[in-house]
């Protein structure tokens, strides 16, 4: 069985306590955001994600007034041991809001279609090195 890459990122109310993870500021949030990640590539992925969601939560809940306090979104997948493809990206999002189910529901499908790295990783990414890489010393 491949192995479980798994990220969190959260603000507000259900971001990862001090010390566990990386704090980085955020545009939507005063606390800003903090990651629970380890530094592999396969954890970077997720955590492109992860962040991206978080981000597009808080904004689009900002567009629709939508009382937020708290995010938490948790990404993971794993990846083939032979070739490293991706066995594929699955995301949850955890709300502390006073939000009615109906609006939390319309919310994460508007941010599942428009959050940007989801996406692009949905319709492949091509990844080249066109030049070779430089030298120093």
């Amino acid at each position: 069985m491949p192995e479980d890459f798994a990220v969190t990122v959260g603000a507000g109310t259900l971001a990862p306590a001090d010390g566990d993870g990386v704090a980085l500021p955020h545009r939507w949030t005063p606390g800003g955001v903090r990651a629970s990640v380890t530094f592999t590539g396969a954890h970077l992925l997720h955590l492109a994600v992860a962040g991206c969601v978080l981000n597009d939560v808080y904004r689009e809940a900002h567009a629709r007034d939508l009382p937020l306090a708290g995010a938490a979104v948790t990404a993971r997948g794993g990846f083939a041991p032979e070739t490293w493809a991706s066995t594929g990206v699955r995301y949850d999002v955890r709300l502390d809001t006073t939000a009615t189910d109906a609006e939390v529901a319309r919310l994460l499908a508007v941010v599942d279609e428009v959050a940007e790295i989801p996406r692009a990783l949905r319709q492949g990414v091509p990844v080249s090195r066109p030049t070779p890489s430089a030298r120093t010393g």
